[in-house]
């Protein structure tokens, strides 16, 4: 029974929106009036078109809610319950919108005799193209339960390692804008106000206030200008990053500074490693599951390794030892995949590698944030400091020569 997205007024004149399945949008419109409601629009909820056939582009679910959709899913499917059912009654208890109308345009699909994955295929921004693969292979092996299980322990995993990334990041970052600010403030509006003391004297003034006065000048002036030819600049570099050569040599070169090129392999060792298991232990073929694992690192070298490295296992060779020629994984990473290789737990071994490069990264970053922050205001109180002795040496000069 297809699912209708609807907009209706209620007694009170409030607008009301929700998903009713129905055979028609004339029988929603119809049950919408037995329950109060003045029907506004009454749209099928679907993949919908636009006039030159394409995809619009659709709302995308958060994180949290899509593992809490498969999470629900999961647990009535190991109950045993027809996937129709699954999808209805999680649509039917979310209390978001956008799972509710997806999962109902999902189970449309369903009844109308698609298998899941290809009925998920039709929502692309939602459910990724891993997400529908695993599915795929747990539908075909009869483990649809557990796939869903995994599916939902990686978005959750996932998302926490992004929150701990973005709180991690959240202080500094406003300690600098903040000390970027001050720093602007005090050479645009107070130095200008103190200089002016020194116009009447006739001495040359020291050259750290004269380079001052010249940067609070440079600042006054062109300072808008500045920060167009800032943002300009951050555009266009955007625009370069999207040229794949320009691309391959920035995230080569971000591979080799020291400190944050260890952090990008961890980040991106960890992703490929629970992607890897994930579609490993549901069932997906060795080479297809590490070709897609590939496409979730954002780093292009380490993405074109992984590739190389499938190459080189259709050839006959292990994993462990194709990607350890690029020299981009952690050895500790490689020594448990080549473990779980010659054991026959390789997907055992994915899952402990993944968690052993997410705990290195949460250290590696509170270590990296807890030296930042005092270097940067160690940086603010030089740069307050330089403004003040620049303020201060002509008023010592001044005072030598009274004496």
């Amino acid at each position: 029974m297809p699912a209708y997205e609807y907009v209706a007024l209620d007694n009170s004149g409030r607008t009301r929106k929700g998903v009713e399945e129905g055979d028609s949008s004339r029988q929603v419109r119809s049950r919408l009036r037995d329950k109060g409601l003045m029907p506004m629009s009454v749209n099928q909820v679907a993949e919908r078109k636009s006039v030159m056939r394409m995809p619009v582009l659709q709302q995308r679910i958060k994180p949290l809610e899509l593992a809490l959709a498969t999470r629900q899913m999961a647990t009535l499917a190991r109950a045993g319950m027809p996937i129709e059912e699954v999808l209805g009654t999680v649509a039917r208890q979310s209390e978001t919108q956008k799972v509710k109308s997806t999962l109902s345009a999902v189970r449309t699909r369903v009844m109308e005799g698609l298998p899941l994955a290809h009925a998920l295929g039709e929502f692309p921004s939602v459910f990724p193209a891993i997400y529908r693969t695993t599915l795929a292979a747990g539908e075909q092996a009869g483990r649809l339960d557990l796939v869903l299980e995994r599916l939902a322990d990686n978005v959750e995993a996932q998302n926490a390692m992004r929150q701990k990334i973005q709180l991690a990041m959240f202080y500094p970052a406003i300690l600098t804008v903040i000390a970027l600010l001050v720093t602007v403030a005090l050479l645009t509006y107070v130095v200008p106000e103190v200089v002016q003391v020194f116009a009447g004297m006739n001495q040359q003034l020291p050259w750290l206030t004269r380079a001052l006065i010249a940067t609070s000048d440079a600042l006054r002036s062109w300072g808008l200008l500045m920060l167009a030819a800032l943002i300009g600049g951050i555009f266009a570099f955007k625009q370069m990053l999207k040229k794949p050569s320009f691309r391959y040599k920035w995230d080569a070169w971000l591979l080799r500074v020291p400190l944050l090129g260890r952090l990008i392999r961890g980040l991106n060792t960890a992703r490929f490693a629970r992607t890897l298991n994930i579609l490993a232990g549901s069932g997906v073929p060795l080479l297809d599951a590490l070709n897609m694992s590939a496409s979730v690192m954002t780093n292009v070298p380490m993405r074109d390794a992984v590739t190389d490295a499938a190459k080189r296992v259709r050839e006959g060779s292990g994993v462990g030892h194709a990607l350890e020629r690029s020299g981009y994984f952690p050895p500790m990473t490689l020594s448990l995949i080549k473990s779980g290789e010659s054991s026959g737990t390789l997907d055992h071994m994915l899952e402990r590698a993944a968690e052993t490069q997410e705990r290195e990264l949460e250290a590696r970053i509170a270590i990296v944030m807890g030296v930042f922050e005092p270097l940067l205001i160690l940086a603010m109180g030089g740069v307050v400091l330089i403004i003040v002795l620049a303020i201060l040496l002509p008023i010592f000069e001044l005072n030598q020569l009274v004496n």
